[in-house]
């Protein structure tokens, strides 16, 4: 059974995402709060991505993490491919469970997109007693559903979030979904959601509960 999670006894963070800017648009708010933990140790591992974008993300997890030990496997699976890759994306992610972890970010499995979607359906079959929370990605499939966990932001760290992603992600900026009103707008509706005025959301399908 996983132990009881609380963020202030987060030593060591493992970060999954099927491309890069997938894990700091969906949680790039718990790695500004992370980032003040002295110790933090994080792996991060990307399954596609060109060198170009993966220099990309390695530039933009020292940034949101200045202070953390980043182990970096970046990986070049095909991009839009990873369901016909099963065999791979799961070495992949077995190989990042090595060691253990006390925080897993990944994609949820309800996700729309099909890479997000099977990288979230690996996530806990290799990561059975760790905390799992699946981050969101908003994109134009309308996937957007109810979570289960908040995390509250400031005005000031949801603005630092967007910031970072303009500034470490500019092969993006052309998109017509890469927008400061969509990243912003989905955390104001998720504060909402929790009553504070920003949030990230995520979902957990399975936590331990101490008294």
């Amino acid at each position: 059974m996983r132990p009881p999670f609380r963020l202030s006894g987060v030593r060591s963070v493992v970060l999954l995402g099927a491309h890069p800017d997938d894990i700091e648009i969906g949680a790039g708010g718990l790695l500004l709060a992370l980032a003040g933990i002295a110790g933090l140790r994080v792996r991060y591992v990307l399954l596609t991505g060109t060198p170009d974008r993966r220099a990309e993300a390695r530039a933009a997890a020292t940034a949101f993490l200045p202070t953390a030990r980043i182990d970096f496997a970046l990986h070049d699976l095909p991009d839009g491919r990873l369901p016909a890759h099963w065999a791979g994306a799961k070495r992949i992610v077995d190989a990042a469970a090595t060691g253990g972890a006390d925080l897993v970010l990944a994609p949820g499995p309800d996700d729309a997109h099909q890479d997000h979607r099977l990288l979230g359906e690996l996530a806990p079959t290799a990561f059975r007693d760790t905390t799992v929370l699946h981050y969101e990605i908003p994109k134009w499939d309308g996937d957007l559903g109810r979570r289960n966990v908040y995390l509250g932001l400031s005005a000031d760290r949801a603005r630092r979030k967007v910031d970072l992603l303009n500034n470490y992600f500019p092969s993006q900026k052309d998109r017509s979904w890469w927008d400061d009103e969509i990243f912003l707008g989905l955390a104001r509706l998720r504060g909402m959601e929790c009553r504070t005025r920003y949030a990230e959301a995520y979902r957990c399908d399975k936590a331990l509960v101490e008294m």
